[in-house]
């Protein structure tokens, strides 16, 4: 072991850090516009099925030679380098997508903290999300980063303000107002709070990024295995946490102004104090350092991880250079340029969707691929099929919301989403396109001169 290998609580960090923080302040919203006071079981769902999608890692990780995540238990267990390289590509926009809902979030808040709406008839919010996105851009370049010490006080400091939001949040519900908590129990027998955990389903991602940098983790199957573990169960009480106190303390916020609807709870619960305008700014300012901070970290996370679909010819050589030191500088303002487009035009709901359907498709894969293993003694075949069978439940469901509600959105994503098909069926299946191009040239003459 190296002085520098990350340990147990370095891994929890990483991998609280994904999940942790801008996921609630970017999705809170979204998920309690649908379901409400059952949002806490959207939350519980979510984790349920990203619970099971980690244990379907854990399992493909500790067999045979398949270190280094999706992609890799791709080429492993299926040998299929079409099918790992569209797996990529899928994960790498979900990072995109999360990305642009970071930044949409970071922005909310900065607004909220005072910025205008807009300028000389300029909306601020795209504009306040496009430069958060080219900051970060520039501190990668930059080669800024966070050891594992660092990371693990920024991760404290996040779960620390959201932890405090929830207890005074409850002591304000019990102590000082009248409204009880709702639990949403009447909404469990509907399916809104599977069609929420479908569109949360971003929020849970962030522990697969172990699985990427498993050679600066100390007994790294041991080690991502008891992470996972750990990380996902504290992000959904978290998650449940805030969400139970947000809905019970400004409901009517969620209806209004739901992407800054925790800054109007912060306000509530401390207005007994005289402090509703302090708890207000400070909740704004911890929005902006924790999107900001996860900004950062998924870009950081998704330049390493696309360097290596390059050194594996996953990706074209003109994205970047995988022989470059560090990350490959036009990989980090390419991957910076598309997530600022995403974040300038579209809306919280779509972005948000785009994102959680591509986390969807890659952990139900891989824990489908997991259970194709369930004859060995390493796979229990239950929890990879709770994984694939909710990823399958998700999907649909999601889909038929957007197509229900927001018809805008759901074009977007079905676009969006035929369009990277598109890329990558050409890009990967280019060698066969040529020579079937090749074969139709060399017979369009014989068929001339025939005529």
């Amino acid at each position: 072991m190296g002085e520098s290998d990350l340990g147990l609580a370095a891994a929890v960090s990483i991998a609280l850090g994904g999940m942790i923080g801008g996921g609630i302040y970017a999705v809170l919203g979204v998920v309690a516009q649908i379901t409400m006071a059952a949002t806490w079981a959207a939350f519980v769902l979510a984790g349920v099925v990203a619970l099971c999608a980690g244990y379907s890692y854990n399992a493909l990780n500790s067999l045979r030679d398949a270190h280094g995540g999706s992609v890799s238990f791709v080429q492993c267990h299926l040998g299929n380098t079409t099918l790992a390289g569209m797996v990529g590509w899928t994960l790498l926009f979900g990072y995109i997508g999360s990305m642009a809902m970071y930044a949409f979030a970071f922005a909310e808040f900065a607004i909220a903290l005072g910025l205008p709406d807009g300028v000389v008839g300029l909306p601020m919010r795209p504009v306040v999300s496009v430069l958060a996105v080219a900051a970060f851009v520039g501190l990668n370049l930059l080669g800024a980063g966070s050891t594992g010490a660092v990371e693990n006080v920024l991760v404290a400091l996040k779960l620390s303000i959201l932890v405090a939001f929830g207890i005074l949040g409850l002591v304000y519900a019990y102590g000082f107002s009248a409204t009880p908590v709702d639990l949403g129990l009447d909404r469990l027998t509907s399916a809104d709070p599977i069609v929420a955990a479908a569109i949360s389903f971003v929020a849970f991602q962030g522990w697969q990024l172990l699985f990427y940098d498993q050679e600066s983790i100390e007994d790294p199957a041991e080690t991502i295995r008891k992470a996972v573990y750990i990380s996902i169960p504290v992000a959904v009480a978290v998650y449940v946490l805030v969400g139970i106190v947000t809905v019970t303390l400004v409901p009517d916020a969620l209806t209004s102004t739901p992407h800054v609807a925790l800054k109007d709870a912060a306000a509530t619960m401390l207005s007994p104090y005289g402090l509703a305008s302090l708890g207000a700014a400070l909740l704004s300012m911890s929005a902006l350092f924790s999107t900001g901070s996860a900004i950062n970290a998924t870009l950081f996370s998704a330049a390493h991880f696309a360097k290596g679909m390059l050194t594996d010819d996953l990706l074209p050589d003109h994205i970047g250079d995988a022989e470059a030191d560090g990350v490959p500088e036009r990989t980090v303002v390419l991957i910076g340029a598309v997530t600022a487009a995403f974040a300038a035009v579209g809306s919280l709901n779509a972005i948000t969707s785009f994102a959680s359907l591509s986390f969807i498709i890659i952990f139900g894969a891989m824990s489908a691929l997991a259970l194709r293993q369930r004859d060995s003694d390493a796979v229990h075949p239950v929890p990879p099929a709770v994984g694939a069978v909710g990823a399958l439940g998700f999907f649909p469901l999601m889909l038929q919301n957007l197509w229900t509600r927001e018809p805008g959105t759901f074009y977007m994503v079905v676009v969006i989403a035929c369009a990277v098909i598109a890329v990558e069926v050409l890009y990967f299946e280019r060698e066969y396109l040529e020579r079937e191009v090749a074969r139709i040239e060399a017979t369009v003459p014989e068929s001339v001169d025939s005529d």
